[in-house]
């Protein structure tokens, strides 16, 4: 009975490690991507002339330079407060990730800032928490989804800046892999 009790014992710790050490690779991988997103980021908003950054496709676009701080706001409420459970800035109120008279110097020290404070929370983050679900527009969403959902509205204002380059007769930068 002793032998049955450890065995069971042994089998039971060893599948929960796997499963933590699954989890821990998963924000190990995350990680990685992020600061690839980040330089790819970087290289684009750097590519774009100061003089464009309020340049937008159409009237009701967002311009280059807000397509650029709306990615902060987004790294910040995903991170800060979704996944950090910091209570949310006030979009019509804030004014860390407002365009209004800030340099593009400004805006990129700005997102390498919200990115530093993205990366610092997420290496701290409790993985038993990633099927905690939360309200996401409507949604039921976990927190491992919110991981994803963030990548993917990095990628989705990113190529809109990429559009902006190419319609201003610019080469964009080499992608980044893996990201």
């Amino acid at each position: 009975m002793k032998q049955i009790f450890k065995l069971t014992t042994i089998m039971l710790f060893t599948s929960v490690s796997s499963l933590m050490a699954q989890e821990n690779s998963f924000i190990k991988d995350y990680l990685v991507r992020l600061e690839n997103s980040r330089k790819y980021l970087i290289l684009v908003a750097e590519t774009m002339p100061e003089k464009q950054y309020n340049y937008k496709a159409s009237p009701e676009s967002l311009s280059f330079a807000e397509n650029l701080m709306h990615i902060g706001y987004a790294i910040d409420w995903h991170s800060q407060s979704l996944l950090g459970e910091r209570a949310s800035r006030d979009w019509k109120t804030d004014t860390i990730f407002k365009v209004a008279n800030k340099s593009k110097v400004k805006m990129l020290s700005t997102i390498n800032k919200t990115f530093d404070e993205a990366i610092t929370l997420i290496k701290q983050f409790d993985i038993s928490k990633f099927n905690d679900e939360l309200d996401y527009f409507g949604l039921k969403r976990t927190k491992r989804q919110i991981f994803l959902l963030l990548a993917d509205h990095i990628t989705h204002h990113r190529g809109q800046m990429l559009v902006y380059l190419r319609l201003n007769g610019l080469v964009p930068p080499r992608y980044v892999l893996f990201q």
